[in-house]
């Protein structure tokens, strides 16, 4: 439904007061005003638009939208349909001045017929807002864009007359059900809804407490020596996926198994959360007799993708995929270490952006894409696969569910890691464990790693609080592996080879210079500050500001967060090489240096973190303007709370007397920074001004009470304006360049290492190139301690070859590209 307004003022006479009328129209737009064929000669045909939505072309964005001022969204829509409005037709109306005000999407299908509404909103909280012209959203609703609601839980949201009513008709119908004496003559589709009548669980759920029998967690300790506890001679490991319980497959298959005289434990089991959704689940069955268990095995495969063809849409329903693990013998101990062809699993804790790649490696291992990195890691081609479960933790289980879905081999559960009991049970049940949490939660993680004498991986700095747990790690004859991502990660590892193969060949480390940056694409760097967070902008912020420490040649330089640029606003650090890309300094830049035994062979040593040009200018002007103070401002202690405009005027000393006179805008901004001394560029000054509007610190809206400081003001700001839009990738970029002197032959040699990766689109999401760079090194380093490729103990940094020579080697396979040049 579509509606639009207009107002008419009426008056009768010149004494009358003017009387407010408005008139509300509203339209039904059916799928006839949505779209057109192709083919100009053809007439719009219901039939053959459900049938061949491929034929056909929008034209809502056209015909109807332009004219409505709220549309309420009731359709059923699937990915073969066009859209009703994508993000793109309705950046191009709002550009042309479409009245839309606001969209009620009663489907909530997010990113679905309508492309922008990319959240579910509660009863408490209905709205959001979209911003086109950004491509932004906001919480607030005050500004421009458009109010959006999707209400996922709507339906439940009845009157109470309504209520009422449908409640005296359905107790009467349950009524009428539940003294029904033969639940068989009941319809078809309720007779397969019941699951208990007369006290007692019907035919179709009689799976329910047959695999009831077996537990998940009792099942584990049993598995001691690679066998089940089932008093059963012969086993073998059985994965089943596809509609197993919405069409009751399950129960044929623990039929097969159990006529025949089987036994069966349930290993792992995941149930589908829709009907499109396949389920899946891993039996270990049993058999006193090889030659019945090879018969259950037959029988089990006869009943799996019966034929060759697609057949009808019920015939996929009913189809399980199956396969089938090694055969073992009760009383043959296997070697967990030597025989590769073992179920292997490693929990994730924490399901941010960095979580998906890590998974998706891991899980893929034993399937036919992993062969070539795979081989890689265990250089040996004869060696059979594993396969390795994947059990993603979160705080919030929506969470951790969003990460896993489509990835085989996963399971998404809740967790809480300082509830210790839980943290333990998890740990408990698994090979290795990787941290993706904050730094600060990682030896808590570690202690019970020990405890229970299991690997841990990090992609965090080793600090000194977890190089203390070095004696206890090796007394448990565990790894913990930390510093597994980029930076740190990728980059200790790329500069330890270079540094290590000169010293090979006699070579002397005269200078090493590190560049390394996660930044937009040249194409998403569409604001003043050239510049996106992919995550959390306070982080960021905090470590642009930290001190650096540098070696010039020969001079070892410090330099403190608020001294890294002159009274101009440049950047302090002298006798750089150029480079495309600005600079900025990074923490620990000589310790990195040192950690490699270079720091006094070296007369430079420079790490520095990328940004694009102008960006260090704009940030110092921002710094001193006070934007980014950290101390509760009195302006935003009480709860009459400004607006943007009001504490960007009590930084920037506007007198506020007549606010209302007064335009902020950017030449007003720009003329107060230069003469309050903030900088002495007028070029850098106008920069600046255009930094703060596009953040909108000049906006006439109130700053949310949780905003305390100028800090927390300005990271509210950049969380909403500075993020990536679904389509926009990022980019990494890091370099080395080595200088090497040879004495014996009075040469120099520079040596350079760069890895250049940009965001990739998989399944309609944009994975982040600074995910993948931090996830894939992560994951390589669990699979290197789970095939046993890194035997060292304690607590371990990338900087020996067992490390760094085997993950970089995968971590090319795997597709992220390092190259090498020698000049």
């Amino acid at each position: 439904m579509l509606l639009s307004s207009k107002f008419l003022n009426h008056s009768q006479g010149r004494n009358v007061t003017s009387k407010r009328v408005f008139q509300v129209y509203g339209c039904i737009v059916t799928s006839r005003d949505m779209v057109s064929h192709k083919d100009p000669s053809k007439t719009f045909d219901k039939a053959d638009y459900y049938a061949h939505p491929e034929h056909y072309n929008p034209i809502f964005h056209e015909k109807i939208a332009p004219y409505a001022s709220v549309i309420v969204n009731c359709m059923y829509w699937e990915r073969r349909f066009p859209r009703l409005l994508s993000t793109k037709q309705i950046q191009e109306l709002n550009k042309k001045g479409c009245p839309l005000v606001g969209i009620s999407d009663i489907t909530c299908d997010i990113g679905g017929s309508v492309e922008f509404v990319n959240q579910t909103t509660s009863i408490d909280s209905p709205f959001f807002r979209y911003e086109p012209l950004t491509d932004s959203y906001h919480n607030d609703m005050d500004g421009n864009g458009i109010i959006c609601s999707a209400v996922d839980i709507l339906p439940t949201e009845f009157a109470k007359e309504a209520s009422q009513h449908f409640g005296d008709i359905l107790s009467q119908f349950v009524g009428s059900l539940a003294s029904t004496a033969d639940f068989t003559k009941l319809p078809a589709h309720l007779t397969r809804a019941c699951i208990v009548h007369g006290g007692t669980l019907t035919t179709l759920y009689e799976y329910i407490p047959r695999m009831r029998k077996s537990d998940t967690l009792d099942i584990s300790d049993n598995h001691t020596n690679g066998h089940i506890n089932n008093k059963k001679k012969y086993s073998v490991l059985v994965s089943l996926s596809g509609h197993l319980f919405d069409q009751f497959l399950i129960n044929e298959a623990l039929d097969i198994i159990e006529a025949a005289g089987g036994s069966f434990h349930l290993v792992k089991c995941q149930v589908g959360q829709s009907t499109d959704a396949m389920s899946y689940s891993e039996l270990e069955v049993g058999a006193d007799d090889g030659k019945v268990l090879n018969q259950i095995i037959d029988s089990l495969t006869s009943i799996a993708n019966p034929t060759e063809n697609h057949g009808t849409p019920s015939q996929q329903l009913n189809k399980i995929s199956l396969k089938v693990g090694k055969l073992q013998e009760t009383g043959m101990k296997k070697d967990s270490e030597s025989d590769p062809k073992r179920k292997k699993s490693v929990l994730i804790l924490g399901a941010g952006r960095v979580c998906q790649p890590a998974c998706e490696l891991l899980a893929s291992i034993g399937t036919a894409s992993s062969c070539q990195w795979y081989k890689s890691c265990l250089q040996n081609d004869s060696e059979e696969q594993m396969d390795v479960h994947v059990i993603v933790a979160s705080l919030y289980l929506k969470d951790a569910e969003e990460i896993i879905q489509g990835i085989p081999n996963t399971t998404a559960v809740e967790l809480d890691v300082t509830d210790h009991r839980a943290l333990h049970q998890y740990i408990s049940q698994v090979e290795i464990v990787i941290s993706l949490l904050p730094a600060s939660c990682h030896v808590a993680i570690a202690d019970v790693c020990v405890e229970l004498k299991k690997h841990l991986v990090t992609a965090s700095y080793v600090d000194d609080s977890m190089s203390m747990m070095d004696e206890k790690a090796k007394n448990a004859g565990i790894t913990i592996l930390g510093e597994m991502g980029l930076d740190p990660g990728i980059d200790h590892m790329m500069a330890m080879k270079m540094i290590n193969q000169a010293h090979l060949k006699k070579g002397k480390i005269k200078s090493f210079t590190s560049y390394c940056g996660g930044i937009p694409s040249p194409a998403a760097a569409n604001n003043p500050l050239a510049y996106k967070f992919s995550w959390n902008p306070a982080g960021a912020i905090r470590a642009g500001r930290n001190p650096a420490t540098y070696k010039s040649q020969g001079e070892t330089v410090h330099v403190n967060g608020d001294d890294l640029y002159d009274s101009a606003g440049r950047f302090r650090i002298p006798d750089l090489p150029a480079f495309a890309l600005e600079c900025l300094p990074n923490r620990n830049s000589l310790t990195y240096g040192d950690l490699y035994g270079i720091g006094h062979e070296a007369s430079t040593i420079f790490r520095g973190t990328l940004r694009y040009e102008g960006f260090s200018e704009i940030m110092a002007t921002l710094v001193r303007i006070g934007i980014f103070n950290a101390e509760t401002h009195p302006l935003l202690k009480h709860e009459g709370r400004p607006t943007f405009r009001n504490f960007l005027c009590e930084l920037l000393k506007i007198d506020t007397k007549d606010m209302n006179e007064v335009v902020v805008g950017e030449k007003k901004i720009a003329e107060r920074i230069l003469e309050l001394g903030h900088c002495k560029e007028r070029g850098v000054a106008v920069k600046a001004a255009k930094t703060i509007v596009f953040l909108g610190l000049n906006e006439q809206t109130g700053i949310p009470v949780s905003c305390q400081s100028a800090f927390a003001v300005t990271c509210h700001r950049m969380e909403e304006r500075l993020t990536y839009s679904n389509t926009e990738q990022d980019m990494v970029l890091l370099h080395h360049e080595v200088e090497v002197d040879f004495p014996d032959s009075k040469q120099t040699e520079r040596h350079t290492a760069t890895l250049l990766e940009f965001g990739k689109a998989k399944n309609g999401k944009v994975i982040s190139a600074m995910a993948l760079t931090v996830g894939v090194p992560v994951a390589v380093g669990a699979l290197l301690l789970i095939v046993n490729k890194i035997k060292t103990r304690g607590v371990l940094r990338p900087i020996v070859p067992e490390v760094y020579l085997p993950a970089l080697e995968i971590v090319q396979d795997y597709g992220i590209k390092l190259m090498e040049k020698t000049e």
